[in-house]
This record gives structure tokens, C-alpha cells and sequence, in this order.
């Protein structure tokens, strides 16, 4: 197919080995060149990274070094709930943080199948109690994810929503992974195009991360659940992913609840292109409209 936007087709040149026939990496070889691909790209330019201890969960506050800045983006990496960490989202995490003039906290929430869920859910409520701990109001956060971080932030609302807690400002989804079902047209009609993503790949996350729960639990699956009274929410998908159908159902549960939505299909891109910006124009054109979005929630 003939892509118009040069870089996309260009970066997709470049990540045509992952769809190699054959190709098969350990879960740890999988996690080590997530690493290395993170490693491609640089924080934004005066920010700095410090560890700090989330109630327990290591995690990374993302910051301008010598600026304080009072609004927070909890951020919940992607990587299918068996890789990833604070070091491989750093990058775009600071990069939201500028755009929306809020500092970023990155935890390091526990992985499968080491750890399955609700370990993911749980880390995540316990950085956004120790952000409401240390000050933070809950109008001066946002949630924000992408991929299995994507779904992940939905999933933290219900949790949050169900203990009694206050609701963030808003929830931000990039390429939400929120039906571990793996239903939805998208997994067919967008099978050959995305460069990352496919139905067996997620399905075997699924197995690992779920351990026998059931796919359709609310807090693993957000599709699923009653959303509610959750905050007002916004979903950046690429046309060309499998997730797509996964952001369509996720706005439309949302709709029929009566939550604010924003669904966003950007044509040509591919999943989590944010993460790319260094590549990508329209991944730091993206980051730029959430970053509107996010001071408009903030208040800023």
C-alpha cells in the first residue's frame, strides 16, 4: 500500500522485521528490545527523572529540573502487561508533561505472568493515592495510558470510582488495549497493516496477564464494565491497528454511560505513534492536542 505521509512509510520500512515469518523472542527477549527501542528516543530537552517510591511502587517523577509545576499526568506504560517500565515511556511521558504543564509520574507497576492481575490495577490505584497523598488534587490530575496503559487507565477509574475515591480531571487513552477479548472487527480488517499488533500476540498476553480470570472483568476488560461517573475521557487511535475496534467499543461504552468522550482516528498512523514523535510529525502533532486537552481539564 502507498502511504502520503513519507515519515510513516519510511518507519514502517524500518519495523518491517517484526512481521519476519519466523521470528519468535522469548518474553525476556521481548522485554530487552523494548528497552533498546526506548533507548532510540530522548526525554524532552531540561527534564529530568527521579526515583521515588509510589506507596511501595517504584516509580519515576518526570519534571522540568529547577521548575515546580502543580498539575500531575499519572502515566501507565503500554507492553501488553508483560514488559515494559517507567525507563521505556520516559520519553513520552515528559513530553505529555510539557505539552500539558504538569509533571508525569511513571510507576513501574508489576508485571505477568510474574505478577498477574489485578497486581497492574492495584500499583496503579496505589500511585494515585500517593499523588492525592503528597497534595495533589484530584482536579489537578490526569490518567493517562497507552496500549495495555491504555486500558489500564480506564480500568484505574472503575477502581477508583468503586473505592470511594475522587475521579481525576481526565483519562487520556492512546491506542487502548480494553477488551482482552480480542473481538471487534479491526482484528481482521487491519491485521496486515499493523506493524505491531496481532490477535495471537494479544492472546497470548491475555492468558499470561489474566491467569484464568475472566476476560470480561471490568477492571481487565473496561469494554465490559458500567463506566459511569468516570471522568471526562479522550482516546487517540491510529486507522491502520488492530486496537482500533478496541477504541470504538471504548468510546461507545462511555457514550452510552453518559461520560464525556473524545475518540480521535488518525488516518495512516499506527499503534502508540506518540511514542515515535522523535520519527514522526504527526506523533508530536498528537502529543501537542493532548496537551490542549489536558491543561483544558487542569484548568490551565
Amino acid at each position: 500500500m502507498a502511504w502520503k505521509d513519507p515519515e510513516i512509510a519510511a518507519l514502517r520500512d524500518r519495523l518491517a522485521y517484526l512481521r519476519e515469518p519466523g521470528l519468535t523472542l522469548t518474553l525476556e527477549e521481548q522485554r530487552t528490545t523494548y528497552e533498546a527501542m526506548a533507548s532510540l528516543y530522548s526525554m524532552q530537552d531540561g527534564w529530568v527523572a527521579e526515583e521515588v517510591q509510589a506507596h511501595g511502587v517504584p516509580a519515576e517523577r518526570i519534571a522540568p529540573e529547577g521548575r515546580q509545576l502543580g498539575a500531575a499526568i499519572l502515566y501507565l506504560h503500554g507492553g501488553g502487561y508483560v514488559m515494559g517500565s517507567h525507563r521505556t515511556h520516559r520519553h513520552l511521558a515528559s513530553q505529555l508533561g510539557h505539552a500539558a504543564q504538569a509533571f508525569a509520574l511513571v510507576p513501574h507497576y508489576r508485571l505477568a505472568p510474574e505478577h498477574p492481575y489485578p497486581a497492574a490495577v492495584e500499583d496503579a490505584v496505589a500511585s494515585y493515592r500517593w499523588l492525592l497523598d503528597q497534595g495533589a488534587p484530584a482536579t489537578g490530575i490526569v490518567l493517562a495510558g497507552d496500549s495495555a496503559g491504555g486500558g489500564l487507565t480506564v480500568a484505574t477509574a472503575l477502581a477508583l470510582r468503586d473505592a470511594g475515591l475522587p475521579q481525576p480531571a481526565g483519562l487520556f487513552c492512546i491506542s487502548p488495549w480494553a477488551d482482552l477479548t480480542q473481538g471487534g472487527r479491526a482484528y481482521e480488517h487491519k491485521a496486515e497493516s499493523d506493524p505491531f499488533c496481532t490477535k495471537a500476540g494479544l492472546d497470548d498476553m491475555a492468558r499470561a496477564y489474566l491467569a484464568g480470570a475472566d476476560p470480561r472483568t471490568p477492571t481487565a476488560s473496561p469494554v465490559h464494565g458500567d463506566l459511569r461517573d468516570l471522568a471526562p475521557l479522550l482516546i487517540h487511535c491510529g486507522a491502520e491497528e488492530v486496537l482500533l475496534s478496541d477504541s470504538t467499543r471504548l468510546a461507545e461504552a462511555a457514550g452510552l454511560a453518559g461520560v464525556e468522550v473524545r475518540l480521535e482516528i488518525w488516518p495512516e498512523m499506527i499503534h502508540v505513534w506518540h511514542w515515535m514523535a522523535g520519527d514522526l510529525a504527526q506523533g508530536r502533532r498528537a502529543i501537542a492536542v493532548a496537551g490542549d486537552w489536558m491543561r483544558e481539564k487542569l484548568g490551565g
